[in-house]
């Protein structure tokens, strides 16, 4: 037995390197090929046939990035405190509701994409624009919010809301006050990802929000690009250098809101933690 848990201990060791190694080769790669392209005038400049700029894919995404998140987290976040701490994730409906938002997180994007395209493409005759991409963005998102939800206010002890119960804070308040500071490090980290998919998405947007590379959006209700679409047309039109120097952008990025989150969620616990003193 002790040879069987040492096997498993250095096959994890081993499985831990190649992940790691196979990380830093696709970073180095993009870093190598990319850094070389990036200038001020590539990244907010102007359109031209012979020098494309990212300011479109920036703005795009964005756009993006603000709706999906404007409509998913209120949403998920709400979700999740009703089936925790209202129905306990006791009865049938919560059981219900629990096997189709794990059904709906683990669907290909690109069925919801097709979604997007026969609702708000189609149906709603809106076209191809920012805003039906974003709300199909929020739609793939959600349950993955709604399930990282539930795990971190599980996670927050029993103790603390039978404390706030014995002195008298009512329900909702503990809820704000005690549960949702104390998780706020899981919910911050569920934001984060979807964030990350959101950024990263392209087989949704093609549907939605079509690939207008070479013109900044005048409203949500026009065609657009991202980051993704942009070096999906890179790379589908013999620019490899383009498409690398978009992807280091796009790393910069998701870098950038990680540190963002990561200093929100902080600053939350600090804040209710300096409250409870």
């Amino acid at each position: 037995m002790r040879k069987l848990y040492s096997a498993l201990k250095y096959a994890s060791i081993a499985a831990l390197m190649i992940s790691l190694v196979a990380l830093m080769a696709v970073v180095a790669y993009v870093l190598i090929n990319g850094v070389e392209k990036l200038s001020l005038n590539f990244v907010f400049g102007e359109y031209h046939p012979d020098a494309p700029t990212l300011l479109p894919a920036l703005i795009g995404t964005l756009e993006l990035v603000a709706i999906a998140a404007i409509i998913a987290v209120p949403i998920g976040v709400a979700s999740a405190v009703f089936l925790v701490e209202y129905t306990r994730n006791k009865g049938t409906l919560v059981k219900i509701i629990q096997v189709a938002t794990e059904t709906l997180a683990g669907i290909p994007s690109i069925v919801y994409g097709l979604f997007g395209y026969l609702i708000f493409v189609v149906a709603f005759g809106w076209g191809y624009s920012i805003i039906g991409g974003g709300i199909t963005l929020a739609i793939m998102i959600l349950p993955t919010i709604v399930r990282s939800t539930q795990e971190s206010l599980l996670s927050v002890q029993e103790g603390l809301r039978e404390g706030a119960y014995a002195l008298g804070t009512s329900k909702v308040r503990t809820i704000f006050k005690i549960v949702l500071p104390s998780a706020a490090g899981g919910i911050v980290t569920a934001v984060i990802l979807a964030i990350g998919r959101v950024i990263s998405e392209s087989a949704v947007l093609i549907l939605t929000i079509g690939m207008v590379v070479n013109k900044v959006p005048e409203s949500l209700m026009a065609p657009g690009t991202s980051l993704a679409l942009d070096i999906y047309y890179f790379a589908n039109h013999g620019r490899p250098d383009e498409a690398a120097a978009a992807a280091v952008v796009l790393l910069v990025l998701v870098v950038l809101l990680n540190l963002l989150a990561g200093w929100v969620g902080k600053l939350i616990k600090k804040s209710t933690y300096g409250e409870a003193k």
